[in-house]
């Protein structure tokens, strides 16, 4: 039993490497520090799918005899395509041992499951919902992920990434209010950190209404790591709208004006000859 669990560990700490060095698409896995044969994974929903914007935390349980036996997978976050903390009958696990192959790695399990999700095949542990539902699912799933210990101690950047997602959709919320930042969120790999976008309004009332400075956009700041871009003071107003009416309407009667002017002017020079 003790060379079975040392073949597994061997075989697991290899396929950790491999994940790391060629990480699959959506898909983050951490083996628990106390137990190789426990992964946790975390499905990023892919863009134009239902999923997109959600976080969806699942475990992989490996058999001793692994990989000569495969694993059970379940899902721990809402999703409104599989239950929750139900082993999930999949091709790949351990609900069907006939069709293993030993030669699948915890990579090749990870995107089997990713894209089972995406399709809509019924099986053991699947259910049915709206798009809307599954949707509503994403939103909710970055709060209660951040609620699971073991999701927090693993996954300390996936945080960090709903938090910031977090933290811009009550930014949003209050973009009315009299001063609104706006955060521009980095990805898992931090790719645009360092950015912000602040912008100040005059008050609530929105651009160009009201009386001169209500309205208008008096400071906005770009801000890419210690490069910066402001414009400040810019204000549009309708008085200021009024007076450039005002102002294209007397160049419009004095050019008509010069025009009559030169027409009597050569009509009795014409005359005269």
């Amino acid at each position: 039993m003790t060379g079975r669990k040392s073949s597994a560990i061997l075989r697991m700490k290899r396929d950790y490497l491999n994940l790391k060095k060629d990480p699959v698409p959506y898909i983050t896995a951490e083996p628990l520090p106390s137990n190789i044969l426990e992964w946790h994974y975390v499905v990023k929903g892919p863009e134009d799918t239902p999923y997109k914007g959600g976080y969806y935390h699942g475990t992989l349980l490996f058999p001793r005899e692994f990989p000569f036996k495969p694993p059970s997978i379940y899902m721990h976050t809402p999703n409104g395509r599989f239950k929750t903390n139900t082993r999930l009958c999949l091709s790949i696990s351990d609900y069907h041992p006939d069709t293993w192959n030993p030669t699948w790695s915890v990579g090749t399990i990870l995107t089997g499951l990713l894209s089972f999700m995406l399709e809509n095949t019924f099986t053991m542990g699947s259910v049915e919902s709206l798009l809307y539902e599954k949707k509503q699912y994403a939103k909710k799933s970055l709060v209660f992920n951040l609620k699971n210990p073991i999701f927090r101690e693993l996954f300390p950047h996936i945080c960090d990434e709903i938090n910031c997602h977090l933290k811009k959709q009550q930014e949003l919320l209050e973009a009315s209010s009299a001063g609104s930042r706006l955060t521009v969120c980095p990805n898992s790999a931090g790719e645009i950190s360092g950015v912000n976008i602040n912008i100040n309004f005059g008050n609530s009332r929105g651009i160009g209404s009201g009386t001169d400075g209500q309205g208008a956009i008096t400071d906005i700041e770009f801000n890419e790591n210690s490069k910066k871009f402001n414009i400040n003071q810019i204000h549009r107003n309708n008085k200021n709208s009024c007076c450039n009416w005002y102002s294209i309407y007397l160049y419009i009667i004095a050019i008509i004006s010069f025009a009559m002017f030169a027409l009597i002017v050569n009509y009795m020079i014409t005359n005269l000859n």
